[in-house]
């Protein structure tokens, strides 16, 4: 039986990041966008659990990680809530139609 290690964690989390850099550059809707950042996050989290218990770091690399999921739920909140004020104003969120935001 294969035994699960530091480059199985690795793998995936490049997997996510891609996917999330990937959703970030292709995507114009905010939402979507903001859906590639929680992915690259989470890829982030992988690898701080990952190298934590590989690394004989103890449990630092969870408590960073916890911190990121702070950090996510708060950023999805305030940027959900500037996205639905975006789009009260102006009936969109395409983020490539939304350049009034300079005036």
């Amino acid at each position: 039986m294969a035994q699960v290690g530091l480059t199985h964690f690795l793998v995936v989390s490049s997997i996510l990041f891609s996917l999330g850099i990937y959703g970030i550059i292709t995507r114009k809707n905010a939402v979507m966008v903001l859906m590639g950042i929680e992915l690259i996050l989470n890829s982030a989290n992988i690898n701080f659990v990952a190298f934590s218990k590989y690394g004989n770091l103890g449990i630092n690399g969870q408590i960073v990680a916890l911190f990121v999921i702070v950090l996510a739920a708060a950023e999805a909140a305030i940027a959900l809530a500037i996205v639905l004020n975006i789009y009260k104003t102006y009936a969109n969120v395409n983020v490539d139609e939304i350049d009034h935001l300079k005036d």
